[in-house]
């Protein structure tokens, strides 16, 4: 059976088995397999299996989809290949290497390094970092959509500006009645 294995720091192990006709992939939840990265889109591609072939299709997405380093709109994504959705790898893995009982038991453990590698390969790519994510330290999960820093923000000192406004002017307004009354006396 298919898989997709993520090979990216953070993501490691994960996995996601190709059992359905076409897998979601993409940061929200609404998706089969979910990768909460804020480089990959909330829809980013789509995983179709035609036949004996792996076909990936991009969604769409801000940060594209690439297959071997090429970026792609629709692709056969063939083993072993490395499938890259913003700045986050997967390798296609169809355990075909499994088969050969006894004496693969030592081959599993050859090809793992190859991953490392890619890994390595991947942490080239720089990308900025805020101030804040760096005092908050690593990484953990997707977007929190129920932080406060998503709600509606209220500007305090207009609304105190708008108060100190009305009452000076109704000062203004007493005033000059009270002068009005007085020189008409």
């Amino acid at each position: 059976m298919p898989k997709l294995v993520v090979l990216s720091a953070g993501f490691e192990g994960r996995a996601h088995d190709l059992t359905t006709e076409k897998t979601t992939i993409g940061r929200v939840e609404d998706n089969a397999f979910q990768i909460a990265e804020p480089s990959v889109s909330s829809h980013h591609a789509e995983v179709l299996l035609r036949g004996n072939e792996v076909v990936v299709r991009d969604l769409g997405s801000t940060n594209g989809t690439y297959i071997n380093g090429e970026k792609i709109t629709e692709a056969v994504l063939k083993p072993g290949q490395t499938l890259r959705l913003g700045q986050v790898e997967l390798r296609l893995d169809t355990g075909t290497g499994a088969p050969s009982a006894p004496a693969a038991s030592a081959a599993p453990s050859a090809p793992a390094p190859a991953p490392a590698r890619k890994l390595e390969h991947t942490m080239v790519i720089q990308r900025g970092v805020s101030l804040d994510e760096l005092e908050q330290g690593p990484r953990t999960g997707g977007f929190d959509t129920t932080s406060k820093a998503f709600s509606k923000k209220t500007n305090q000192t207009n609304r105190w500006f708008l108060i100190g406004g009305i009452i000076l002017f109704s000062l203004i307004i007493i005033v000059l009645l009270v002068a009005l009354l007085q020189t008409g006396n």
